[in-house]
């Protein structure tokens, strides 16, 4: 992209944001490959405990006839998964403050 042309919302959004970093002292450093398969590998792991928690989930579910008792594995399943995104998250960030120490 030139500077003759028109940057989208986005684009400067963006640039507004690396300015912002810049004057706070902030340095955008790339990962390394070994950081990069680290967080991959947090990836896969919660994909494959997403997985187990549906199978797990839908074995329960077809066995349940009582709405209340559906509702409750429902909410159980819904928490199941919510921790899991959270555990992943929290491993990939500190995966990535890595570079800042």
């Amino acid at each position: 992209m030139t500077d003759d042309e028109p940057k989208s919302a986005i684009e400067l959004a963006m640039e507004r944001l690396r300015r912002q970093d810049a004057e706070q002292g902030l340095v955008e450093q790339p990962l390394t490959d070994d950081q990069k398969q680290r967080i991959e590998e947090a990836r896969r792991a919660c994909r494959a405990k997403l997985a187990q928690f549906e199978i797990m989930h839908r074995s329960k579910l077809s066995g349940t006839y009582d709405p209340e008792e559906r509702a409750t594995l429902e909410g159980q399943y819904r928490r199941d998964v919510e921790r899991a995104n959270e555990e992943r998250d929290r491993a990939i960030e500190k995966i990535r403050r890595e570079t800042q120490a």
